[in-house]
């Protein structure tokens, strides 16, 4: 590396000098050890050392490993009953470089037990009780979930020991599984009672239309329903935590084949693909679904007319349904007589899936809102996702209506929206916020797919990983759905009274201890991507940089370390200041424009100068006692007593002054003589940062001429004090107005103080020459050679 010396030198110097004015914005913080830097590193104190299975910059590692495993399932709904039985084959891979002794299973039903951790957990507050708690209350007197498991066998029928841990299952083995590539396989019996969710809550359960006037059938979604794998990895081991309510299920990749029997009426949605079509479906509805594949708008697979003729009586038989899935982490169902089912065909530009089938079913109840939009919604969800994320990688994409109101599994969603009866006319219509809800609730679900169905994050541990993320694309989704569909989530002005709230916490915090859940796992994380998208990085920066994570860790473990690094590493902007304040802390954003200061430059002319430092003098007010003083004075009654300074302006421009500031200029060089005689205006803008976290500043300037001005001010302002800051502004144009933020782009809490429209003060800057160095060589009478060390004496002078 070459450079020139003096040019170096010359910028050590200034480089100095502005750190030493930056810094001295407030001494007493760092002389005293209390100055916060907000843009010290995450690297070595919060986010952990890389390895050689996720390496620093986000990417997996070379040594990246995650474990398989596949399911072979056999289940049947008993309708009577509720009841839902089954015996499933695991197959477990074990890709660890560990031997594992014992393998951990998650039995999430068992939240549904009156001595789980979640039922004996919940609290209550307030002197009032709503009658859904009381229903919910009295049910759980009466009734327990949770699963039976009556059996766990090894793969030649012999009884394997395990033991239940409230909502986890601990299978003991007779032998290691092996590291690298080690293999067992075992198999469970178990049986559950499905929750009448509309009673008791929960992510799965069924509904009965048994109100005066209903056909008094049920939709049962399959959710949590059989013992699943829990997560074994590189970065914690076991995931082996209970669920006890909030945080959501981490789980491993495998291939599935379930087969599930119900009564013969009934029309199934599940993950995967339907093995047997020829005995599930009749022939019309199987050339109906083919028809589907090239269909330009949905179209019916089970007509609404067949699923009201089917609600007319229940048929005593059974039927058996055959589903297989390829590397998805978890399996869900629906199943009903009422389903009507409709279904289009999504192009992709994607060779190794150029068509997805989505699909819908929906009871009656939920015509006609759903006909109009879920289907519709599901391949809208699959274009926008997939040039943000990755192409939809499944064949398969559903949305079903029924109790749940917002649910998602690979390759199926449970969405709740409905229209509304009038009781007198039976007619069903739906509001506006009915549609929009309907919309919006699918992209959410059916997003999941992406979020963390496939990037596969810990869901128990960091909410904001899968429902934030994804609601930042729902928001993405539901602008290019329509321009002014009302968002729920994303617009950064909605979030602000979420940040000014006593209940706020960090992102970061665990799962179940969050409060205000939807505004802190949803909202505001994806208001911080919002944020970083448009202001901070840009749509370019941005876009590569989150799809590179997605693609990266598409069907493997993400942590928040790796989404954190990735997004640096591929946009090439260090933003650990964005994820300290955002993440990690509960600060908000308040930015108060507290001054603005009109500078310009002293006149180089010295009677210039005096004219100026008079009119300013003028500007000022009068003393109120002089004012009032009316009598002549001394000097005015008697001419005696004046003299030669009684004749003068004190700020007039003597002779030396002329003569020095004619020297003065006489002795610049051209470029310094250029810069004195500057007469733009120095705007000088005093901002403070009164809710902690640190952003870019976004001034907007209006000028006299009645142009305006932007300034994007990077958040590194804040670097050398997070409090207060001076920015300055040089133009020839005359400033009338100024505002921060004014497109309400950064979730500024408090807009009161982002508008300067008073009186700009003026200022005259002087000319700071600095301090010369002493130079006792040209002071000296000893004189040096040129080109050599050696001196003489000089003639003395005459």
């Amino acid at each position: 590396m070459s450079f020139n010396n003096g040019i170096f030198r010359a910028a050590l110097v200034a480089s100095a000098a502005l750190i030493a004015t930056h810094a001295s914005a407030n001494p007493v913080e760092q002389t005293k050890g209390t100055f916060q830097d907000k843009f010290r590193q995450l690297e070595g104190e919060e986010w952990p050392t890389p390895t050689d299975y996720r390496n620093a910059s986000g990417a997996p590692g070379y040594r990246y490993w995650q474990q398989k495993v596949d399911y072979d399932v056999k289940a049947r709904l008993d309708e009577p009953k509720r009841m839902v039985s089954g015996t499933q084959m695991v197959r477990y891979k074990n890709n660890s470089p560990d031997s594992l002794p014992y393998l951990w299973l998650l039995l999430d039903q068992n939240d549904y037990k009156h001595n789980s951790i979640a039922e004996m957990t919940n609290t209550v507050s307030g002197d009032k009780i709503s009658l859904d708690e009381v229903r919910r209350a009295k049910r759980m007197q009466e009734w327990e979930g949770g699963f039976t498991i009556s059996a766990v066998r090894d793969a030649a029928g012999n009884p394997l020991k395990f033991t239940v841990v409230d909502s986890l299952l601990r299978i003991d083995l007779p032998q290691d599984v092996a590291g690298n590539g080690g293999e067992t396989a075992f198999s469970i019996d178990w049986s559950f009672p499905m929750v009448e969710n509309k009673v008791v809550g929960g992510r799965s359960g069924y509904e009965c239309f048994t109100q005066p006037g209903e056909d008094g059938n049920c939709i049962f979604e399959g959710a949590q329903w059989f013992p699943r794998l829990a997560v074994y990895s590189d970065y914690e081991g076991w995931h082996n935590k209970a669920f006890i309510g909030s945080g959501e299920f981490t789980l491993e990749f495998g291939d599935y084949k379930v087969a599930l029997t119900v009564p013969s009426d009934h029309v199934v949605a599940a993950t995967g693909v339907l093995q047997n079509p020829d005995a599930a479906l009749s022939a019309a509805q199987r050339q109906r679904l083919e028809q589907a594949k090239s269909a330009t708008a949905p179209v019916y697979v089970v007509t609404p007319e067949e699923a009201v003729a089917a609600e007319r009586g229940k048929a005593s038989g059974e039927k058996t349904w055959v589903f297989a899935a390829t590397n998805v982490r978890d399996f869900g169902w629906a199943s009903s007589r009422k389903f009507a089912w409709d279904a289009m065909g999504v192009k992709q530009d994607y060779a190794e899936q150029p068509l997805v089938m989505a699909m819908s079913f929906f009871p009656k109840e939920a015509r006609p809102l759903w006909d109009a939009y879920s289907t519709k919604s599901i391949a809208h969800t699959i274009d926008v996702y997939g040039r943000f994320a990755f192409p939809y990688p499944y064949p398969i994409a559903q949305s079903v209506n029924g109790p749940v109101g917002g649910m998602e599994y690979p390759m199926i969603s449970f969405n709740g929206p409905r229209p509304v009866k009038d009781k007198k006319t039976g007619n069903l219509t739906y509001t506006e916020r009915a549609k929009y809800g309907l919309i919006g609730v699918v992209i959410h679900e059916v997003g999941h797919n992406w979020f963390p169905m496939i990037v596969n994050s810990d869901e128990r541990q960091w909410t904001w990983m899968d429902e934030g993320l994804n609601t930042f694309l729902q928001f993405q989704a539901e602008r290019l759905w329509d321009k002014d569909y009302p968002a729920r989530r994303g617009e950064p002005k909605d979030i602000a009274e979420y940040m000014l709230s006593q209940n706020q916490m960090p992102l970061m915090t665990q799962s179940e201890s969050v409060l205000q859940f939807g505004a802190n796992g949803y909202g505001k994380p994806a208001t911080a991507l919002t944020i970083l998208r448009e202001t901070i990085l840009g749509r370019e920066l941005f876009d590569r940089a989150f799809r590179e994570y997605a693609v990266r860790w598409r069907f493997k473990h993400p942590t928040p370390y790796d989404f954190f690094r990735t997004m640096e590493e591929s946009s090439g902007v260090d933003l650990d200041w964005f994820w300290r304040g955002w993440f990690y802390s509960t600060d908000h954003v308040d930015i108060s424009l507290d001054k603005v200061v009109k500078a310009t430059l002293e006149p180089a002319d010295a009677t210039m100068a005096a004219a100026l430092r008079k009119k300013e003098r003028d500007a000022e007010p009068k003393s109120l006692t002089a004012m009032r003083n009316t009598e002549k004075t001394v000097v005015e009654r008697d001419p005696a007593t004046r003299d030669f300074y009684d004749r003068i302006d004190p700020l007039d421009a003597t002779a030396a002054d002329k003569r020095k500031a004619a020297d003065a200029l006489k002795d610049l060089t051209a470029e310094e003589k250029a810069a004195r005689l500057v007469t733009d205006n120095f705007y000088r803008f005093t901002f403070s940062n009164k809710g902690g976290l640190v952003m870019p500043v976004i001034l907007k300037m209006d000028y006299a001429d009645g142009s305006t001005e932007t300034a994007r001010i990077p958040a590194e302002v804040w670097r050398y004090n997070p409090r207060k800051i001076t920015w300055q502004k040089v133009t020839a144009k005359t400033l009338v107005r100024a505002e921060v933020d004014p497109l309400w782009e950064t979730a500024d809490a408090d807009r009161s103080n982002n508008i300067y429209a008073g009186q700009i003060e003026p200022v005259t800057l002087g000319i700071d020459k600095g301090e010369d160095a002493k130079n006792r060589m040209k002071d000296s009478d000893m004189k040096v050679l040129p080109g050599s060390l050696q001196t003489y004496d000089a003639p003395a002078s005459k």
